[in-house]
């Protein structure tokens, strides 16, 4: 996992500055400076690096994961001289005074600004994001890598293996994604040595009515269930071939009624069992298929859903592993691990990845709806490659305020 350092190419190109930039459209300047002011990470005095540049720059270091953190910021300030003449003076920090600005900002204006924007953004005509009058989503957690130093290790942890420990720390996290958007939304992240149940019962907070959440059979268990279903949405998770689900009435289309229940002694005594409608069925003629698979689902009524559309259905869940690779493997880089090197600035690197991720896709729902596509049948890579070229035009975004005045 080294690092090879890359450059950009000297000089600014015009191709940079057409339009406003992807990232600022996305996360405008003042609900940054809102989620500034909230947090008490405003700059307070005139700086190179005030906190809202700082902000668009973690961003910015998503996208560019393999450069240095002087060539990105280089890349940003040359738009604002470009814009502005010869004149304008633009300084590009050292590695120090960069560090020092985003320890200033530190992770909470990231996560808040986050939590605030990304969210669902498909609408009603959007290509593969619905079933019915459900909004399709998928839960699921993974684990990223990230600078091997004591302090990361002491926060986040790292796995132990046959032979000695693996060779970097691990965060780990757990999201939600829109299936027709792969909009990664709710996330939460955590130590590797927290499991990722106990990670998920944050992220379900975000489910709402009018969505249809699909889960593997590793987060199906009374308690997770019934948190997942207090915002109102429906859910169709994956359970475990030994769970106990007694038959209490067949449905038409073969499905039938069961109940769920909190401990065996509650089941014993039938007492707060939840009603829960059960579909098995069988992948006939698939290499590597399992002998049974198991859904519940809270849609109890099999018209709304029939079981063999569910069925089919449910295996949209792996949209979401597409989505993680989009983060992993495409923006972040293959092989490359989170470069900050104290546990705040991992979880700030976190979330600007994050948002760049929710940049992108987002430009590509637009790009979709226009052509009347599946966002799907887009490239991800070509759509990173273009923000690339295009993500320095910081016309809205000078280095201090609109008097000069951080």
């Amino acid at each position: 996992m080294a690092r090879t350092t890359a450059t950009l190419p000297a000089g600014p190109r015009i191709t940079d500055y057409i339009s406003l930039g992807v990232v600022a459209k996305v996360f405008p300047r003042q609900t940054v400076d809102a989620v500034l002011q909230e947090t008490g990470r405003a700059s307070k005095r005139q700086r190179d690096l005030p906190a809202h540049v700082m902000v668009y720059y973690v961003i910015a270091l998503a996208l560019y994961m393999q450069v240095s953190y002087r060539e990105v910021l280089r890349c940003l300030l040359e738009g604002v001289q470009w814009l502005m003449g010869p004149e304008a003076a633009v300084k590009v920090a050292g590695k120090s005074g960069i560090s020092q600005a985003r320890t200033r900002l530190g992770s909470e204006p990231l996560r808040q600004l986050h939590e605030r924007i990304v969210k669902p953004i498909a609408r009603k005509r959007t290509k593969g994001a619905w079933y019915g009058p459900w909004r399709l989503v998928s839960l699921d957690g993974s684990t990223m890598a990230i600078a091997d130093t004591p302090d990361n290790e002491a926060d986040f942890g790292r796995p132990a293996q046959s032979r000695g420990k693996a060779a970097y720390p691990l965060l780990r996290f757990v999201s939600l994604v829109e299936n027709g958007t792969h909009v990664l939304f709710g996330t939460r992240m955590d130590g590797y040595g927290v499991g990722e149940i106990t990670v998920a019962r944050k992220v379900v907070t975000h489910l709402r009515q009018g969505m249809l959440c699909l889960a593997d059979r590793n987060f199906f268990g009374f308690e997770l269930w019934q948190q997942a279903r207090a915002g109102g949405a429906e859910l169709l998770w994956r359970a475990k071939r030994n769970l106990v689900l007694p038959c209490l009435r067949r449905l038409a289309d073969g499905s039938y009624l069961s109940k769920i229940y909190p401990s065996v002694r509650d089941r014993r005594r039938d007492t707060k069992g939840v009603t829960v409608r059960v579909i098995e069925y069988t992948l006939e003629g698939v290499p590597d298929a399992e002998p049974m698979y198991r859904l519940v689902t809270t849609i109890l009524d099999p018209d709304k859903a029939p079981a063999q559309e569910l069925a089919a259905l449910y295996h949209e869940r792996w949209e979401i592993e597409a989505a993680f690779d989009e983060l992993k493997t495409h923006l972040r880089g293959s092989g490359i691990v989170l470069r900050s090197k104290t546990p705040e600035l991992v979880r700030q690197e976190f979330y600007g990845l994050l948002m760049a991720h929710f940049a992108i896709r987002g430009l590509m729902h637009e790009a979709a709806l226009k052509v009347d596509e599946d966002p799907d049948q887009l490239s991800f890579t070509h759509a990173v490659r273009v923000i690339r070229r295009k993500l320095p035009h910081f016309v809205a975004l000078p280095p201090s305020g609109p008097d000069g005045i951080a």
